[in-house]
């Protein structure tokens, strides 16, 4: 059971250093509940001018989606290329199958038009 005690302080500890930070201001603060003003919606001074849960363009999510898809990129291309001349032939086919799937996943949605802007 030693073995684990470091452990079992991390996860006793852990909790109280985010949780007390949460808590914290809450004694220290007003009823902000008296003004109405408070409760009121705020958009840069000025009443709100619609719903805010207006429809949009789905090519936003498209590019969102491009990003996903090339940020996994740029993160397993680094730890490969900084060590480069102590990777053996198996590495750098693997990391070459590996954009080798990236770019034609980035080709086939540029053929699909993800990134046209109309």
């Amino acid at each position: 059971m030693s073995e684990f005690a470091p452990i079992c302080i991390y996860l006793v500890i852990s909790p109280l250093v985010s949780l007390i930070p949460l808590g914290l201001p809450f004694p220290f603060s007003s009823n902000s509940s008296t003004y109405p003003e408070k409760l009121s919606a705020y958009e840069c001074g000025f009443d709100p001018s619609g719903d805010a849960r207006s429809r949009f363009d789905i090519r936003f999510y498209l590019v969102s989606i491009l990003f996903i898809i090339l940020d996994p990129e740029v993160t397993f291309s680094f730890p490969w290329a900084v060590p480069l001349n102590k990777i053996d032939l198996f590495g750098s086919w693997s990391m070459m199958a590996f954009l080798l799937i990236l770019t034609i996943g980035f080709l086939y949605e540029w053929k699909r038009g993800a990134s046209d802007r109309e």
